[in-house]
């Protein structure tokens, strides 16, 4: 039975890694979503309709939520569609947009409709299971030689970022200086 055990983790370990990487890829898209969001809610008539999403009851605030999921379904079945028909890049673009798009919809509305949605006995309790499980996942992801090696390579290149000072007249001084500007005007609107 014990060896039974040991191959059954062993086969399976892969896909729990899979898995947590892809929650990873998620949590991060769900954040760029929810900046960019935010940046768009500031736009009077989006946020009209923010104030309005705000004070829906707990049943519409749910199929506000799942919205965007069954909305997205049918695009992406057109990408695999066009990958399937010889035009695979058209396919993915399709698919990857789709996915931040959908990513960002539902982080804002998430954020939006969390205190109604909390309100739901059922919606709580499987949260409260999900979220649970998502950090057990990462949790051993994190735990592994692998991810330590690599958390040790972007503090290393995260460092190195800080501190090189590129040439003044390298491409790498212009482009900083570039995002600077920009930056400054972003943040000005």
């Amino acid at each position: 039975m014990r060896t039974l055990h040991r191959y059954r983790r062993w086969l399976f370990a892969p896909l729990v890694y899979l898995a947590a990487l892809l929650l990873l890829l998620e949590d991060w898209l769900w954040n760029l979503g929810a900046r960019v969001m935010n940046r768009l809610a500031q736009w009077p008539p989006l946020h009209r309709l923010e104030a309005w999403i705000c004070r829906l009851g707990p049943k519409a605030a749910l199929v506000l939520f799942v919205l965007p999921a069954t909305l997205l379904f049918p695009v992406k079945l057109l990408a695999l569609w066009a990958m399937a028909n010889g035009h695979p890049l058209t396919g993915v673009t399709v698919i990857v947009l789709a996915k931040l798009g959908g990513a960002a919809a539902v982080a804002r509305l998430y954020l939006l409709t969390r205190p109604v949605l909390m309100t739901i006995v059922w919606f709580a309790a499987l949260l409260g299971w999900f979220l649970a499980l998502k950090e057990r996942w990462i949790e051993r992801l994190r735990a592994t030689r692998a991810w330590r090696k690599v958390e040790t390579l972007r503090q290393a290149f995260h460092h190195w970022r800080q501190h090189a000072a590129p040439r003044p007249g390298s491409w790498l001084a212009r482009f900083r200086r570039l995002l600077k500007r920009f930056r400054r005007r972003w943040d000005t609107r």
